[in-house]
């Protein structure tokens, strides 16, 4: 009998176990080459997507306020856009603290000379409208008003409230705001806490609910602070969205200067403008102590016919359209009221009709942001790829439609 033959118990050889591992590893290798950009894709859409939201939340926010900017009082025999009276759109941050006028600033700007902060204020929906019925005192904290027609029984001061903001104006372009501490409706009077207002009020100036909203950039590297703020010009100041890295405004405005509605009839105050304050009458001085002469104001003079003309300039000559109002323009005068107010402006702010915005945000995580240029303000530590995420920047132009009545 034949012994049965031993099946072979050679095993694999060395290079042949070399061989297997190497393709392994290349088909290993393939396999993460494929999955690695759907995990950078899922690791960075969410950044993206906040990214977004981010702007989507800054550009509704200032394009609603901006498209109300300038409203005005609808009340009483003195309605009409606040452009008429003073501008309802500023360069700067304005309120109780921190404001740019106070330290002798008109135009904020970062290192590029781009303006990074604008105020614009305009009156919201409200009843609490009045006018003052006696001279009121520069420094006061009391005012004595109007009863205002068509209020509800019991309350003729029309909705004031303690706490509430207001501002108060005249046909000047003097304007103060200050805030309602207390509200005296049998006396007409309204309690307030400011310490002095920039002018002597006379009868007949206006007070009203204002809304007045400040967006500005702040940027602090040694806190790593980026911020979109919105500052409401009395006692909040928030920010509204992070990691913004760049934030300006421009300006644009009527090229042609005020004119007036109405003939000039000497000795008579019923003068009407297309924008701006309405000139003193005739051979009157209102104030004396300013740099303007009898019958002159910011944006009138008297020309040599003996009749109102404008002083502002025509910036494009047979043209219509609408101007670049730059720093240099918006800081040399003439001043509304008046050179010496604390709340002055530059008469040119009176010919803005429409506002421009340019906001750019950067990813959170620096690990997703390569280096400074073009793509990154502020660079990071990522090498490129599907790891990088670039700033994302918005441009918009809102024209406020209570500013452009006459276009």
């Amino acid at each position: 009998m034949k012994p049965l033959h031993i099946a072979s118990q050679r095993g694999f050889t060395m290079i042949e176990m070399l061989v297997t591992t190497v393709i392994m590893m290349a088909i290993t290798g393939a396999m993460f080459a494929l999955l690695d950009p759907a995990q950078g894709m899922y690791r960075t859409q969410p950044e993206v997507s906040d990214m977004q939201q981010r702007l989507r939340v800054a550009t509704t926010a200032m394009s609603e306020d901006l498209v109300m900017a300038g409203a005005g009082t609808y009340l009483g025999n003195a309605g009409g856009t606040l452009l008429n009276f003073f501008a309802p759109i500023q360069p700067v941050r304005l309120g109780t603290t921190d404001s740019d006028p106070d330290a002798g600033i008109f135009y904020r700007k970062d290192a590029a000379g781009l303006n990074t902060a604008l105020t614009l204020m305009y009156v919201p929906q409200t009843a609490s409208q009045c006018t003052i019925a006696e001279p009121m005192p520069q420094t006061s904290s009391e005012v004595k008003v109007n009863a205002q027609p068509g209020c509800p029984a019991n309350d003729d001061l029309c909705g004031f409230e303690d706490g509430m903001r207001v501002v108060i104006f005249d046909d000047t372009g003097a304007w103060d705001p200050f805030t309602v501490t207390e509200v005296q409706t049998a006396a007409l009077h309204l309690q307030h806490n400011a310490d002095d207002f920039s002018k002597r009020y006379t009868p007949g100036a206006q007070i009203t609910q204002i809304a007045m909203h400040t967006y500005y950039l702040l940027t602090d590297p040694a806190t790593e602070t980026h911020q979109l703020r919105h500052y409401d010009g009395y006692n909040r100041d928030e920010a509204l969205a992070e990691n913004v890295v760049g934030l300006s405004f421009e300006y644009w405005g009527d090229p042609r200067p005020p004119m007036l509605l109405k003939p000039v009839i000497a000795g008579v105050a019923d003068q009407y403008t297309n924008y701006g304050p309405k000139p003193p009458v005739l051979g009157v001085d209102y104030d004396d102590a300013d740099e303007y002469a009898a019958g002159e104001n910011c944006v009138f003079e008297v020309g040599m016919t003996g009749t109102h003309a404008s002083s502002l300039p025509d910036l494009a000559p047979n043209s219509q359209a609408l101007q670049l109002l730059t720093e240099a323009m918006l800081v040399d005068g003439p001043w509304c009221p008046n050179q010496a107010s604390p709340t002055r402006f530059d008469a040119d702010l009176l010919r803005v009709r429409k506002v421009g915005v340019r906001l750019r945000v950067q990813v959170a995580s620096a690990m997703l942001r390569g280096p400074a240029g073009v793509l990154f303000t502020r660079g990071g530590t990522s090498t490129g790829g599907v790891r990088y995420v670039p700033d994302q920047e918005v441009r918009f132009d809102v024209t406020p439609r209570n500013m452009n009545f006459g276009r």
